[in-house]
């Protein structure tokens, strides 16, 4: 039987509409952050505390918007025939910086909505008076674009790592070559970031089954329904990463396809470390009023998070790092 070749156009239109969608996604945080650097209000209510710290704001803004930005040239690279000769490392860490921020949103904002459509309550632009900062279709416009960039992006990408790197996670694990069997060094990280995991997991669950202990008297004011959603979302990305390295370390599940790990450390990795320094970022940068400033709890679990989330990362760098299949290009 002789198969027909796919039409140029047919194999190109998806990655274009793809790219298309991630960029076109970003305009809408894009505007709103560039008018919000030159003075606008748009959809910041009167006596909203993001108005209190004018240099605050604008820093924190334009690097959001730098960070935003990285997103159109991420859809580019991925589609472009320079992207191919594009660095490993240099497509490797924007991308995963990138999957750690967008995966809780992605999972994050859809429960929420259907956790609130059942009576839950939910605090994106707080409840009243002057502890309203942002008008609510803000958040429904921004993260909006944040889904549609997370899934154009991880499409484009997903199409992108099979056709250079696919021949490194054909398979499963128990057809790995010798070459790559973990060593002793992958299985002490393996085991390192389990047990570091333990720390924040167990505030999660606390924080998650309504325990206090830690949190500042503005976190405890603010919990709703969003709250507890992503507490229990915070125990799954830990959980992930964990499960993701100790297999990765250990390859003790020689029938699972070799792609089920790298997968759960990549999407966990990336959502506990950017996730977490991010709002370790935010905890500790502009607080002024005493009850918002973070408790030791909070800041060690962000930090550890951080640290957890790098260590199983760098499990999937030696995984890739293999003598017998380097990369082509």
């Amino acid at each position: 039987m002789t198969l027909t070749p796919v039409p140029a156009p047919a194999r190109t239109a998806v990655p274009r509409t793809l790219r298309a969608i991630a960029i076109l996604s970003c305009l809408p945080y894009l505007s709103l952050k560039i008018a919000w650097i030159a003075g606008s209000h748009i959809g910041i209510p009167e006596g909203s505390s993001l108005l209190q710290h004018r240099t605050a704001m604008i820093f924190a803004n334009s690097l959001t918007v730098l960070m935003d930005a990285c997103v159109i040239v991420l859809a580019l690279l991925l589609t472009r025939p320079w992207g191919l000769r594009t660095p490993a490392w240099l497509l490797a860490f924007p991308m995963w910086a990138a999957t750690g921020l967008l995966t809780p949103i992605m999972a994050g904002f859809p429960l929420q909505l259907l956790v609130k459509a059942f009576g839950g309550s939910n605090n994106q632009g707080s409840s009243s008076g002057s502890d309203v900062f942002l008008d609510d279709w803000v958040f429904g416009v921004v993260y909006t674009g944040f889904i549609l960039q997370g899934l154009a992006l991880g499409a484009l990408f997903v199409r992108y790592a099979r056709d250079r790197w696919g021949h490194l996670w054909r398979g499963r694990i128990g057809d790995l070559p010798r070459t790559r069997t973990a060593t002793k060094n992958d299985r002490r990280t393996g085991i390192t970031a389990a047990l570091l995991a333990l720390a924040p997991a167990t505030l999660h669950l606390l924080w998650a089954t309504g325990s206090t202990l830690g949190l500042n008297e503005a976190r405890i004011e603010q919990r709703t329904t969003d709250f507890y959603v992503l507490e229990v979302l915070d125990i799954g990305y830990l959980a992930a990463a964990v499960a993701g390295g100790l297999l990765i370390a250990f390859r003790r599940a020689p029938a699972l396809p070799v792609k089920v790990p790298l997968a759960l450390g990549w999407l966990g990795s990336g959502a506990v470390a950017c996730w977490g320094g991010w709002l370790l970022f935010a905890l500790l940068v502009g607080v002024d009023d005493i009850a918002e400033r973070p408790t030791a709890p909070m800041l060690l679990t962000y930090a550890v998070q951080m640290i957890v989330g790098m260590l199983v990362v760098t499990l999937g760098v030696r995984f890739f790092k293999d003598p017998a299949s380097k990369d082509p290009a």
